[in-house]
């Protein structure tokens, strides 16, 4: 990668994604983290944008896997709760 390639604003938003875990983690103050991120969004090159994380260490991304087993299980909740209702619905049109 051409460290010295402009920036684009979803490497900015990247590189603050990255910052909040490490501050999450406790590896950055929120002092720190407040003045990381006035540099990100002032960051030119993606060179700029490295710096900023230099003396961090390396974090997986979250995976999509993961996210998308989050949301299955939401779907699954949500059609659990669709069919109780009509279900339900069901029931009391019975009942009268």
């Amino acid at each position: 990668m051409d460290v010295e390639l402009r920036a684009s604003d979803d490497d900015r938003h990247r590189v603050v994604a990255e910052l909040q875990r490490h501050t999450s983690a406790g590896r950055l103050s929120l002092d720190e983290f407040s003045e990381r991120v006035g540099v990100v969004w002032s960051a030119r090159t993606l060179s700029d944008l490295a710096a900023v994380t230099r003396d961090l260490p390396v974090e997986p991304t979250p995976a999509g896997p993961a996210a998308d087993h989050g949301r299955r299980d939401l779907l699954v909740v949500f059609a659990v709760a669709v069919a109780t209702l009509v279900l339900l619905g069901l029931l009391m049109a019975l009942t009268r």
